[in-house]
């Protein structure tokens, strides 16, 4: 199939032409449309695509006149032009909830939406997305996306600008868009256009005649000052070593889009390393939901450890060198032995109530990387000497 992607050097387009190519399309399978481009460009893609995904239009014009030539003017263009072609190919339309207000923008989308119900009235197969503000890796900051332009500002230092914290937006991130969109070209590659999706409205004539309508979740509520403030603390991740909650979806995609901001020179950063005469140990990073993890180095013939908890627990892993793990029930005399190293590499559990210790017992510094179920808390450390 030959799909024709309109808006392919947006923020969207870029993301679908990738996530077109994942599934193994190639360059010579899309159509890439810009507005720059001619109008005989647009019409000979046309004529060859088999799917047409169109992103193109306008949201930030030097004047409202730009909203009708960049919104609906195009996309009646665009109708047009596939109408006079044999096949037409299916057109799905991103459009926006903007739609459904009374704003000069929305008026334009929703002229683009009646443009495309039209060219499923005269024998094409229209597909409408409404969509809530996008965010996600590639978007323009500064631009029209609070999102990239917090996730810009805030990972380069610079000031953001807040009217009111109190307004809310309603945002869906470029992956599941991406999804629901290559959705659709997979299911007209294999002729199965009547084949409905999770949460999607298949046909409906209410105001715009039979058109398809599609829907991206989820949609995730917040509020600017909110969205400022996740925002600002994964920056000073690097710093608290403080992890967010990533098992909240709308977090793990904020994380995700907040990373691909920063710098190409500023992907690494150093960690607060403590040294003395057994080696050194450092936190890597830290969170509410799954503890901690932190890694050491330890000079042959250090012993680590002689100590237990109540509740705590750790798991021990030794990445390079050799040495012995220790543990004594602290109700018992009997001793329990595990030998490790880096060439049979396995994780050693620490349960609670049994003191232990770590010693390095080869010619080489050891490595070892350990996970402690909770934050170590300097006022209750719950660690206990008691040798083993």
């Amino acid at each position: 199939m030959k799909i024709l992607v309109t808006g392919a050097n947006g923020f969207v387009g870029k993301n679908i032409i990738a996530g077109l190519k994942q599934i193994g399309y190639s360059n010579e399978d899309i159509f890439r449309y810009d507005l720059d481009k001619s109008v005989a460009e647009l019409k000979e893609y046309c004529t060859q695509a088999d799917f047409v995904i169109h992103l193109a239009g306008v949201n930030r014009p030097r004047s409202m006149e730009e909203y009708k030539a960049g919104n609906a003017d195009l996309t009646m263009q665009l109708v047009e032009l596939l109408l006079s072609t044999e096949n037409k190919p299916p057109l799905l339309l991103s459009s926006s909830i903007q739609a459904a207000l009374e704003n000069p923008y929305g008026a334009s989308k929703l002229c683009a939406e009646a443009a495309v119900a039209e060219y499923s009235q005269r024998g094409g197969r229209g597909i409408i997305y409404r969509l809530a503000n996008v965010f996600g890796k590639w978007c323009r900051p500064n631009y029209n996306s609070a999102v990239a332009t917090f996730c810009y500002n805030i990972s380069h230092e610079l000031p953001i600008s807040i009217s009111d914290r109190t307004n809310r937006v309603n945002l869906i991130y470029i992956d599941d868009v991406v999804m629901a969109f290559v959705h659709e070209v997979e299911r007209c590659a294999v002729g199965r256009a009547n084949v409905g999706l999770s949460g999607r409205n298949e046909v409906s004539d209410v105001a715009l005649g039979m058109v398809e309508w599609g829907d991206v979740g989820p949609v995730n509520t917040t509020t600017v000052g909110e969205l400022a403030d996740v925002i600002y603390s994964f920056k000073a991740n690097r710093l608290t070593k403080i992890m967010p909650d990533l098992s909240n979806y709308f977090t793990k995609c904020l994380y995700s889009t907040y990373l691909s901001y920063l710098d190409e020179n500023d992907f690494s950063y150093p960690l607060d390393t403590k040294h003395d005469d057994r080696g050194w140990l450092a936190e890597l990073i830290k969170s509410k939901q799954f503890g901690q993890i932190f890694v050491s180095k330890t000079k042959p013939g250090i012993t680590r450890g002689n100590h237990y908890h109540n509740t705590k627990v750790e798991k021990f892993c030794v990445i390079s060198g050799t040495g012995i793990i220790r543990f004594r029930n602290v109700m018992s005399s009997a001793l329990i032995v595990y030998e490790v190293n880096d060439v049979h590499i396995e994780v050693v559990d620490i349960p609670p109530g049994y003191t232990h210790l770590i010693e390095n017992t080869g010619n080489t510094e050891m490595i070892t990387l350990f996970w402690a179920n909770e934050i170590f808390d300097e006022s209750m450390p719950d660690t206990y000497w008691e040798k083993v």
